[in-house]
């Protein structure tokens, strides 16, 4: 982790922004970088929990998905698309789950061109352990109160909304949270 700064970064920016005339964007700019640095942030929190457990970030999600599922189960291409991740990048996840005893290849039960992952009693024990220690000491405390969080949460899901990353309303988009839509059951694209 860097020490920290006796300044904001991105304030200075935003400032400089507005100084070259692109006052405009200088909130977009900052939005933005701001999202980027946070991300850091938090993958830095993430990883110092989960490097003892010997897993990353996708090795987790990938555990977790599986033990999530109805049978312990998925087909690669379903779990790259719900990862929103490419297919070689989870090929190589499940590789090295695998080759930990964390999960399991197997033959697709009816489609023989496709092939399933599968979670492992060991997965599932170690999916559990991160999880409850990512909730303890990252997703419990994100250094914001629970208001803002809920807030957070309801900006980024329209963000992503109007990005066209999903179709239906998200759960997440709060009616009466400022830029959510009134009525989650808006039909995807009226509101973007």
């Amino acid at each position: 982790m860097s020490k920290t700064l006796r300044t904001d970064p991105v304030g200075e920016a935003h400032r400089h922004w507005t100084e070259r005339g692109w006052g405009d964007a200088a909130d977009g700019m900052a939005a933005v970088t701001s999202l980027f640095r946070s991300q850091q942030i938090l993958l830095a929190r993430i990883d110092a929990v989960l490097r003892p457990l010997d897993l990353t970030f996708a090795r987790f999600e990938m555990l977790t998905l599986l033990g999530f599922s109805k049978t312990g189960a998925l087909p690669l291409a379903k779990a790259s698309s719900r990862l929103q991740v490419h297919p070689t990048s989870v090929t190589n996840t499940v590789e090295r789950l695998g080759r930990a005893g964390l999960v399991q290849r197997q033959p697709h039960p009816t489609d023989g061109r496709a092939n399933l992952v599968e979670i492992t009693p060991q997965g599932r024990d170690l999916a559990l352990q991160a999880a409850r220690a990512l909730n303890r000491e990252v997703f419990g405390d994100l250094g914001i109160d629970d208001g803002e969080v809920t807030a957070l949460n309801g900006i980024l899901a329209r963000l992503r909304y109007n990005a066209g990353d999903f179709a239906e309303a998200s759960p997440l988009m709060t009616p009466g949270t400022p830029g959510m839509i009134d009525d989650p059951a808006t039909p995807a694209g009226e509101n973007r």
